[in-house]
Parts: structure tokens; C-alpha cells; sequence
């Protein structure tokens, strides 16, 4: 599927604009014809659907534009009105060069987006270029797919929205999640030894037998594509610092349901608490295709206190578009360097089985060195959580614990700092009286 959207674009003649299947045979458009040709001649059978729309149904036939034409029904009503941020974005690859060799990256390739404005890209070989992310179109079969979207629909009303406080002010996150893990028995250490937002869980769950079925699935795929973006996209070929060269394997997940377009999450990084650092997600999307936006974190020189919405902007946001049964991979360097969000919708496409609801499952891998009781303490006797310098350039990319007790509403929490120290392999190294002979290893993990 890749060849499809990564071909030089061939202009579409004027003199020929097909109106029929017979039509599109007659152009005889080939599968390693390019996106924009492909897309020009859907366009022309379908001027009122939108473009997006267009992607996603050729996208689901492997990019036979005979087969996404079949598939749709003509229709001579105008589109409504959709969101502005939505648009379509050609390969950049056809004239972005990319200096690769087979010993790695000449150089690491010049960020496109701009102050201000967002850069949309749809083509894996540009969102792995560009982003600390790569993607996969049409991951499951379709049956699993749907299946594994329909049995989390029947366990979405029940999830909850996470309550903390937010710079002295008590919050609800936009959207309802619920935590999976493997097991009863994780479940049951889940409640009562690791925090969130400074408080325990309440409503842990052991994986359903679809997410069960598909971990395994999500851990090879995640594998291949670690393998190929240290072999593509880092210096030399080689790991980044601090992460981990074991096997990435997912033993818990979180799973977010995003009801409609106003349901979003602001821009963040992940918790690293339990991850370590250069930590990998894997996040699959099913129901209604959103945007997945990163940007850049630009670190501030000197004793600038406060980041302004413009140091932010400097250089832009890219946005990533999720369809359904797509998994994107957030790799090593993402939750240090980068932030990211899903962006509220003014407008969407509803799904044939999901409605307007997203469902997102975030695979992740909790490393057993990294247990609450193997980590620092603060002065409120709760376990520390781990975080990275990320606003100044002075210890850029250190990490330290602190006090996380003051997450919670009504509570306050201490002033407890330590730095936290990794070895290359990211495996922690505590201090002499967080030590315990027991502690077991990631490989062991």
C-alpha cells in the first residue's frame, strides 16, 4: 500500500474527466499511480464528497481506485460544511529529499511545518520523516477490526472521566477512559500500590478477549517498525540514549473514548512513572477517523519562567490523520522532545458501526523496575513521579522525580525534588536507600 501514496503525481488531462467505472479503465490508473491522480479521478465521479472522505474509502480498498468507486454511491448533494482545519496533503516525498544511504540518515530531515499553521501529512514515509511517529493503514483484518471496536463500544458507557487538579483548579478530562492489564492478579496490584495523579485507581480492568487477541499482533508490528526507524531515522543506525534494546512488549493499556467532536485532549506528554524513559506506545484508532497533532518542544534560554502560547507555535503543529483500524507508533524520542494532542472536530464523519464515537487503545509496557516500591518516596510518603527537563535548555533532557500528591483535589504536596539516574539502556539507578536485592531487570520483565 505504500507504493500508492508515495508515486510522483501524474497530471490528470483536462480533455478526459471520467464520469463512469468504464471511464476510469479506460485512463487505466495502475496501482503505482500517485494519491493525487487517484484522488483526481474519485473527484470527478464524487465532486461532493470531501477529500478526506475520499482517502479513507481508497485507503480501504488497498488503493484500487476501480474498488473505492464501486464502493461508493454517486450522489449530486453538496458536502456540509466541514472543519477548517481538515485538508489534503500530497506526498511530500516527491519533492522533499530524503539523503538515506543503507548505513542510516545522511541527515535528519528539515521540519516542515511553520509558526502558526499546521502541516497535514497522510503518507507514512512523511509522517515517519517528519514526525517521532509512523503509522499503519488497515492494520487488523476487517472482521477484527470491527470486532474489537464493537466490543469496546459495549464497555465504553461505563468508563469514567479522570478527575485532577490543574494548577489549583479541579479538572475533568475531556474525554472517558479505562486502564487494562493482563491479569486478576495485576488488577489487584494496579488498586492498591500504583498512583495517578497522585491518587489510586478505582476502575482497573483485565484486558477482553479481542484486546487479547490482538496485543500480540500490536507487540510484532510495534517491534518491526522500532527496528526500522533506528535503522532509517537515528544516527548511525543506532538506539537512541536511555532506550531500552530489549524486545518492546505490552502488558497494559489505556483505553480512551472520544464521543463526538467537541471530545479532545490537549496538547501533553505521557507520564513516564512506570515506562522509563524513551518509552514506545502503540495506539490503535477505531470508529471515527480524528486528528493527531504533534509539535515540537522548543526549550527556553535563560530565567524565562513562563511559556507564551508563541513559543509554542515557533515552529508549528503537523497533523496526523487517524482512520479507523490504523495503528500509530509513538516512538522513542516522542514523550521527551514532543507534545500531542487530538484536536476537537467541528465537523465529522460518523462510522457505520462506531456512530461519532473514536475508540483509541494506547498499548504500553510497564517495566517491573519502575514498581512503586522499587522508586523514591517524597515527604508525603507517595511514590515519586518521574519527569523531564523540558522548558530550559539548561538540563534539557534530565530527568527527576517529584512530589505528586498534589494532583489530587484538596490535598497539597511537598516540595521533594531528586534527580533520577539511567544507564544507556535506560534501566534505573537508585540511590543506596531505594536499593532492593530483589529488583528484577527490563530484560527479566
Amino acid at each position: 500500500m505504500d507504493t500508492f501514496v508515495s508515486r510522483k503525481k501524474r497530471k490528470l488531462s483536462s480533455a478526459v474527466t471520467p464520469t463512469t467505472i468504464e471511464d476510469i479503465n479506460a485512463l487505466s490508473a495502475p496501482d503505482d499511480e500517485s494519491t493525487d491522480f487517484k484522488l483526481a479521478v474519485l473527484s470527478s465521479l464524487h465532486p461532493y464528497l470531501d477529500q478526506q472522505v475520499l482517502l479513507d474509502v481508497l485507503l480501504a480498498h488497498d488503493g484500487s481506485v476501480e474498488a473505492a468507486a464501486t464502493s461508493l454511491k454517486p450522489s449530486d448533494s453538496p458536502p456540509r460544511k466541514t472543519s477548517a482545519a481538515n485538508g489534503l496533503q500530497s506526498s511530500l516525498s516527491s519533492f522533499v529529499a530524503q539523503k538515506y544511504s543503507s548505513a542510516g540518515p545522511a541527515k535528519q530531515a528539515k521540519l516542515l511545518s511553520k509558526k502558526g499553521k499546521t502541516l497535514h501529512l497522510y503518507d507514512p514515509a512523511d509522517i515517519a520523516a517528519h514526525t517521532p511517529c509512523s503509522i499503519i493503514h488497515n492494520f487488523l483484518p476487517t472482521e477484527d477490526a470491527n470486532a474489537l471496536l464493537e466490543e469496546l463500544l459495549k464497555e465504553s458507557p461505563t468508563f469514567e472521566r479522570i478527575t485532577f487538579k490543574l494548577f489549583d483548579n479541579v479538572v475533568q478530562s475531556p474525554h472517558t477512559a479505562c486502564f487494562y492489564v493482563e491479569s486478576q492478579e495485576e488488577m489487584q496490584i494496579q488498586k492498591t500500590d500504583y498512583i495517578y495523579n497522585g491518587a489510586l485507581l478505582t476502575d482497573v480492568r483485565e484486558l477482553t478477549p479481542q484486546m487479547r487477541r490482538v496485543s500480540p499482533i500490536v507487540q510484532k508490528a510495534v517491534n518491526s517498525e522500532i527496528t526500522k526507524r533506528i535503522k532509517e531515522h537515528y544516527p548511525n543506525g543506532e538506539k537512541l540514549k536511555h532506550q531500552s534494546p530489549y524486545p518492546w512488549k505490552p502488558n497494559a493499556a489505556f483505553v480512551n473514548c472520544y464521543d463526538g467532536g467537541a471530545e479532545s485532549v490537549g496538547y501533553h506528554s505521557d507520564q513516564l512513572t512506570y515506562l522509563g524513559p524513551r518509552a514506545i506506545i502503540g495506539s490503535i484508532s477505531l470508529g471515527v477517523a480524528r486528528e493527531f497533532r504533534v509539535r515540537r518542544i522548543i526549550p527556553q534560554e535563560g530565567d524565562k519562567k513562563e511559556k507564551s502560547k508563541e513559543d509554542s507555535d515557533s515552529q508549528g503543529q503537523i497533523a496526523i490523520h487517524l482512520p479507523h483500524n490504523s495503528l500509530l507508533v509513538m516512538h522513542a524520542e516522542m514523550q521527551e522532545e514532543w507534545k500531542h494532542s487530538i484536536a476537537p472536530a467541528q465537523a465529522i464523519d460518523p462510522h457505520p458501526i462506531a456512530g461519532n464515537k473514536r475508540i483509541n487503545i494506547t498499548y504500553r509496557n510497564y517495566k517491573a523496575n519502575l514498581h512503586p516500591k522499587f522508586t523514591p518516596k517524597c515527604r508525603c510518603d507517595v511514590p515519586a513521579v518521574l519527569r523531564v527537563v523540558q522548558r530550559k535548555k539548561e538540563n534539557w533532557g534530565k530527568y527527576f522525580w517529584m512530589c505528586h500528591a498534589g494532583n489530587v483535589p484538596g490535598k497539597d504536596g511537598c516540595t521533594f525534588f531528586e534527580w533520577a539516574r539511567f544507564d544507556d539502556d535506560g534501566e534505573p539507578i537508585f540511590r543506596k536507600e531505594n536499593n532492593n536485592i530483589n529488583r528484577p531487570t527490563s530484560k527479566e520483565a
